[in-house]
């Protein structure tokens, strides 16, 4: 992230204040009018091939499917080069050249139109296509230079909100401009060109956005830059399985969206407003799901909400299947008003409202991961690559549903069986990257076991190497301090609580750094050292409870000495700069995790669950960093003793 973007301060309410601001605000618009007049043109030329012109060579039940392959067809292509392109210059001069470059493919598009040129109306989607693919890079490689770790998440709400709602209302505007008796064409053509200066106008106002690699040099041959950056993306493993995760829900998406005219027909028994009904449900589910995000992830990248989205869309996709079966018969297409009379369809509209929802929240963290985690100087050929996998996972998906329904089977079939397979794919992509499954853990806890509320969480830092100090209270703490971090944490833990049923498995997942003591074990206790000033030398967070041990009685115990030992080591190890974060947990004591004193017995912990009943309120004080060469044992403590007052 760039040292711009970490200097904001998160002043705004929430997500939507975003859009009073320079840094957003305009690129916020002119992506929204883009969409929206990619989709205005697309519909209305598919609209105009199906029922109003008759072309013996494109035949209407072909026009929606070669339209939508030319338009994809560029992001194989050029999203390569396009990434590069996206690296090299500022961002705001491609913003600018791409829209001045729209403006000019809807002056050919609006003498298409009202000329019923239809090759040269082929020929304009496949530059819209291309317009869309020197866009894609800039647009997500954008949002991490003008906007912070904690607005990262927001931002990429707002504008996946804003993508499905423009979408949908290109849909329904290109379809109701150009069913407009003789003016329909010159409609069509005149709110085009009128949506791209609109966009080109905004653009201007775009804020500078200097190039991360001006000294790249350009590889103009697609193929082979695609494999380059295909390559460069699986150089970072959780990166690269973050765009295999994103490709997957475009797959997922692309069977739902392509099967809704079906659907409405053949399984609901629905007139056309039935289908138009079922895309307005999936977009506005999707835009909800997106913004929840910065709501329930507390203004953090929190890719734990990753799993829970790839829940609910295997929930509810299965759902809608199991509801799909049960429907009343019908002989004639139901009107909107007919299909809303009947109970059994609201939970239809419920199963999908609900599973585009999850897909909102199961897509926007990952993009906010891919943003933090990728090199700023190559971010934006990773997010080309991202789109390459996009363009081949939603052809896979159009192929593999294609050859499913031939085969016999039927769309509410068809929708479950992408159900069961997303809980595998999710599954087994949360096993290959265990820190969403980690994530997702911590966030439960601190959610729904516990009301958690963090103070000083900006003292967090969101790069560079950081030990995290905190007071040791109960079996839990390493997963609260989870959920507080925006990044993930290597903890250096008792050998002893590797052995603790499912905790253990859980800090084996989360690679702990187990440490015994000198006496009993001395080549384990060096290799914890070496380990813990490893994960410094590499810029990442450790985390230590320097009592020892859980606490028996609730009060701070002394600090042993193995900070020092872990500074020191990481010195002589050539690490340069550590900052030291003081943390203290409070009211964990005597929660269910925690020890607790029994009658005639030593304290002991996870009896009596709900003694102190549920959703118990329990916090994070998070103090100044201190520098390294300013840490002792006893000053540590102080510091982290003032913090539980």
């Amino acid at each position: 992230m760039s040292n711009t973007a970490q200097a904001i301060e998160p002043a705004h309410a929430n997500q939507f204040a975003l859009l009073t601001q320079r840094r957003f605000g305009p690129f916020f618009w002119v992506q929204f009018f883009g969409a929206g007049n990619d989709n205005v043109f697309k519909f209305a030329f598919t609209v105009l091939v199906t029922y109003q012109l008759q072309v013996s060579w494109l035949p209407a039940s072909m026009a929606g499917l070669v339209i939508g392959a030319l338009f994809i067809l560029p992001f194989l292509l050029f999203s390569a080069t396009s990434g590069q392109l996206a690296d090299k210059y500022p961002k705001e001069v491609l913003i600018r050249f791409v829209k001045s470059l729209e403006i000019g493919i809807m002056l050919l598009a609006g003498w298409g139109f009202m000329h019923q040129q239809v090759p040269l109306l082929l020929g304009c989607v496949f530059l819209m296509g291309l317009h869309s693919t020197l866009f894609g890079p800039v647009k997500f490689a954008y949002l991490p230079q003008h906007l912070s770790e904690r607005e990262l998440t927001g931002g990429n709400g707002m504008v996946e909100m804003g993508t499905f709602v423009a979408i949908l209302l290109g849909n329904v505007a290109g379809g109701l401009l150009i069913a407009m008796p003789l003016v329909g064409p010159t409609y069509v053509a005149a709110a085009c060109l009128l949506l791209a200066v609109i966009g080109r106008a905004l653009a201007q106002a775009v804020p500078v956005s200097p190039a991360t690699d001006p000294a790249l040099q350009i590889n103009w041959n697609p193929i082979t830059e695609t494999w380059r950056n295909l390559k460069l993306a699986h150089g970072n493993t959780v990166v690269f399985r973050s765009l295999l995760g994103i490709s997957w829900m475009w797959f997922f998406g692309a069977v739902f969206l392509s099967q809704f005219p079906s659907f409405a027909r053949d399984v609901l028994h629905g007139d056309e407003q039935v289908a138009s009904l079922l895309l307005v449900v999936f977009s506005i589910g999707i835009g909800v799901g997106a913004l929840l995000c910065e709501i329930l992830s507390r203004r953090h990248v929190e890719i734990g909400l990753v799993p829970l989205g790839a829940i609910g869309m295997s929930v509810f996709s299965i759902d809608l299947y199991v509801a799909s079966r049960g429907l009343p018969p019908s002989s004639v297409a139901l009107t909107l008003g007919q299909f809303m009379g009947e109970a059994a369809h609201w939970r239809v509209l419920a199963d999908l409202a609900l599973l585009s929802l999850f897909a909102g929240i199961y897509s926007v963290p990952m993009y906010a991961l891919i943003q933090m985690r990728s090199q700023p100087t190559h971010r934006a050929r990773i997010i080309a690559a991202n789109n390459i996998l996009n363009a081949l996972f939603m052809i896979g998906s159009s192929v593999l549903a294609g050859a499913l329904l031939s085969a016999g089977v039927s769309i509410p079939q068809l929708f479950g069986l992408v159900g069961l397979a997303n809980a595998v794919v999710a599954f087994y992509i949360f096993m290959l990257v265990p820190e969403y499954l980690l994530r997702f853990v911590a966030w439960v806890a601190s959610r729904l076991v516990y009301r958690f509320k963090v103070e000083g969480d900006l003292n967090i830092p969101t790069e560079g190497a950081a030990v995290l100090v905190c007071n040791h209270v109960s079996f839990v703490d390493a997963v609260l301090l989870m959920a507080a971090s925006p990044r993930p944490i290597r903890f250096v833990m008792d050998h002893r609580i590797f052995k603790v049923p499912v905790l253990g498995w859980l800090f084996k997942l989360a690679k702990a750094i187990p440490v015994a003591p000198q006496k009993e074990d001395p080549a384990a206790y060096e290799a914890a050292f070496r380990e813990s000033a490893k994960v410094l030398r590499e810029g990442d967070l450790l985390g230590i409870f320097p009592e020892g041990g859980i606490t028996r009685d609730g009060t701070l115990q002394p600090f042993k000495g193995g900070i020092m030992k872990i500074l020191e080591t990481a010195k002589a190890d050539g690490v340069k700069e550590v900052s030291v974060i003081p943390m203290a947990l409070t009211d964990l004591w005597g929660s269910y995790f925690s020890r607790i004193e029994v009658s005639g017995g030593q304290p002991t912990a996870m009896v009596r669950p709900f003694r102190r009943g549920l959703f118990n309120r329990v916090g994070l004080n998070v103090g100044q960093p201190v520098a390294a060469e300013r840490v002792t044992p006893e000053g540590l403590r102080e510091r982290v003793a003032a913090l539980l007052r």
